[in-house]
């Protein structure tokens, strides 16, 4: 891979680079003011969980119902059932049974 490829992919994961060597050895904290409101942006604590999926929406809490499921089973059936019938009429195309 190129370096420059590398660069440009991991570029949204490594921040930017605020604090230059002329900003860190000036002596004062002002120089570092972008980089205190660059870190004092990010979010603070742990990550939050994720929102359970389709299961925790459908089958569990309060509303759990199998609806979903019966939906699947009977698009199944459905999808099928179009293929099993489509290829019985071609059985027919020239003669009946």
């Amino acid at each position: 891979m190129q370096p420059s490829l590398v660069r440009r992919q991991l570029g949204n994961l490594i921040p930017p680079k605020i604090a230059t060597p002329k900003l860190v050895s000036a002596g004062s904290g002002e120089g570092l003011a972008p980089l205190v409101n660059f870190y004092s942006r990010l979010p603070k604590g742990p990550a939050p969980s994720p929102a359970g999926g389709i299961k925790a929406k459908y089958f569990n809490g309060k509303n759990a119902s199998a609806a979903p499921a019966v939906w699947v089973i009977l698009g199944l059936f459905t999808v099928g059932y179009t293929i099993d019938y489509q290829m019985h009429l071609k059985h027919h195309k020239n003669h009946t049974h």
